[in-house]
Parts: C-alpha cells; sequence; structure tokens
C-alpha cells in the first residue's frame, strides 16, 4: 500500500491530478516514462526501468479496476510503450575484490556503494560477522535473526513473518512464509537447518519472551511507555535499522543490509557446488539475472565442462577435475 500510494503521487503529478483515466493515449503514457527516466532516483543515477514499469503496473491496476466496474470500454494502451535499456547488476564479489577496485581509485562515493551492493561474504567472513554479532547486538533477538539469515538465506520479511510453529527440530527443517512466488498468495519452502541455526534457535526459544513470532522484541521496552505481557512484533523498518545500528562503527558498518545475507547464502552454496535446483528450491524463486550474478562462483565445474568438450584437441589429454563435494 506504501507503494502504491508513491505511484498514484507520481502518476498524478505527470499526468494531471484531473486526468480523465479514459482520455489516456499511448503518447501520454510515452510522454510520462520519458519524463520518469530523467528524474533522478538513489545515488543520483536516473530512475530505474524497473521503478517505472513498476508505477505503470500500478495505472494497469485501477484501469482494470475501472474496466471492469463499467467505467472504461477499452483496455490500457501501453502496446508499444518504449522503456530505456536495464543495465545488468555486476556480479556479487567478495570483500579483497572489492576493496581492490576501490583502492585503484577514480569511483565516486555512489560507484563504491554499488560495488557494496555486490558483496558476498565467504564462510569465514560470515562465521566473523556472527561472532561479532553475538557480544554487539543489544536485543536478545538478534543473533539469532542474523544466524537465522545467514544460515537460510531466508529475506528479511520472511523472518519477520516467521513463527516459532515453522521450526521443526524432529525433522530439522523450517518453513518459510512467503509472498513473492506466487502473486496474492502466501506460499511456504522448506529449507534445512544446519547444526549451528539448531543449537542457537534452541537457546533462542528457551528464552523467547513469548508470543507466535520467532523473532520479536522484549515486552518492555527502553524509553517505551508501554508494558507488555508479549514480544513485540518488528517492522521491516526496525529490522533494519537493528541491523544498521548493531554493525555501526565496526568494519562490518559497510554491510548495506539483510539481503547480503541472501546474496552469501546463494553465492557459498554455488562455490560449492550445490545442484542448481536444490539452491533455487532452498532460496525460493530466483530469475535467471540473478542467478547469472553468482553463477562465476563454480568455475572448478566450468573448466571440467570444457575440457571434457577438448579433451583430445591439439593432442594434449587432460583429465577434468574432481567435481567438488555437496556441503
Amino acid at each position: 500500500l506504501k507503494y502504491f500510494r508513491i505511484h498514484i503521487r507520481h502518476l498524478k503529478k505527470h499526468l494531471g491530478a484531473n486526468a480523465l483515466i479514459r482520455e489516456i493515449q499511448l503518447a501520454g503514457l510515452q510522454d510520462y516514462v520519458d519524463a520518469r527516466s530523467q528524474e533522478k532516483g538513489i545515488r543520483g543515477k536516473n530512475l530505474s526501468p524497473t521503478t517505472i514499469k513498476k508505477e505503470m503496473a500500478t495505472l494497469r491496476q485501477m484501469w482494470n479496476w475501472a474496466r471492469d466496474a463499467g467505467h472504461i470500454e477499452r483496455v490500457l494502451p501501453q502496446k508499444g510503450l518504449r522503456y530505456p535499456k536495464l543495465e545488468e547488476k555486476p556480479p556479487f564479489q567478495t570483500w579483497e575484490d572489492i576493496e581492490r577496485k576501490i583502492a585503484r581509485g577514480g569511483l565516486s562515493e555512489a560507484k563504491q556503494a554499488d560495488l557494496w551492493d555486490c558483496l558476498f561474504l565467504t564462510l569465514p567472513e560470515i562465521d566473523d560477522l556472527l561472532a561479532f554479532v553475538k557480544d554487539a547486538a543489544h536485543h536478545p533477538f538478534l543473533y539469532p535473526m542474523f544466524v537465522f539469515a545467514a544460515h537460510t538465506g531466508a529475506r528479511r520479511s520472511e523472518m519477520i513473518r516467521s513463527r516459532l510453529d515453522d521450526i521443526d527440530f524432529a525433522a530439522a527443517t523450517v518453513t518459510i512464509r512467503e509472498k513473492k512466488r506466487v502473486r496474492g498468495t502466501i506460499t511456504t519452502r522448506s529449507v534445512p537447518l544446519s547444526p549451528m541455526l539448531q543449537s542457537v534457535l534452541k537457546v533462542w526459544i528457551g528464552e523467547h519472551p513469548g508470543g507466535q513470532q520467532t523473532f520479536c522484541l522484549e515486552p518492555h521496552i527502553p524509553r517505551s511507555r508501554k508494558n507488555r505481557s508479549l514480544g513485540v512484533p518488528l517492522t521491516a523498518d526496525e529490522a533494519h535499522d537493528h541491523f544498521k545500528t548493531t554493525l555501526s562503527g565496526s568494519k562490518w558498518d559497510k554491510l548495506r543490509g539483510w539481503h547480503l545475507f541472501r546474496h552469501s547464502f546463494c553465492s557459498n552454496c554455488a562455490a560449492k557446488g550445490i545442484d542448481q535446483r536444490i539452491i533455487n528450491g532452498w532460496v525460493g524463486h530466483q530469475t535467471e539475472a540473478m542467478v547469472r550474478r553468482y553463477r562465476h562462483l563454480i568455475p572448478n565445474q566450468q573448466q571440467a565442462a570444457i575440457r571434457t568438450v577438448f579433451a583430445q584437441v591439439g593432442g594434449v589429454k587432460s583429465a577434468a577435475p574432481e567435481p567438488p563435494g555437496l556441503a
């Protein structure tokens, strides 16, 4: 609803607050797309074509409602709309790769921020980060939440929706409640619990302040006038703020948000040679563009494949390397 209102505000600004929706034509929609594509988005860049397409999807949703209600007879004249080309995001990179590129100089702060958005943490780095969070966290739910994100690849919204009943220690699995895979439907997927995550969750559940949510604030929050009998559910903004506050002032404060763990989970699974179908099952729907961003992390598999094709070429016989073991 929040983004729907934002889209409506931009549509009113450019199409006119008093514009009659039935009088909108393709030329007017193209003018809207062209005008929005010249406006600034995040970090001084021009607005993303993805954002503009979302705004047009909001307009289409309103248009279809009006058509179903009998206010409009024709379909939205959107066929033939031209959007700016979408720049493909760079592949995920290690901390070392990013620092080396920044050290060469010549990158603006915005470009540097783009690079840090591409960061994935290696397994030893994740262990170091979790050890830091265990000591630095100001609330008891934070360390379990960080471990949960790192060991399942769950989205922030999925962790907020998580309930205690979703955790099955007997089967060593957790059910993740999705919203993005099927529009308008909350679906689920099952992810195996790592031994570390099982251990951390058992301790946390033993200290849990009550309520249904897996991760929540304690009933009495400092500087709050409210006293509750159960834990307080988290909002998305609160989860982000606690992430940034926990890492503030440390070497980890470059990390952009919870999504880093999803990138890292996928990347580390790929680097260990986990079948792509299994990764997709664990993290839910992934676009081909997202998969391409970490596919380069399995070079030994690619070398094995190319050596199989050209094993006898040029009189040189090469043995394919052993495939990586599953984690």
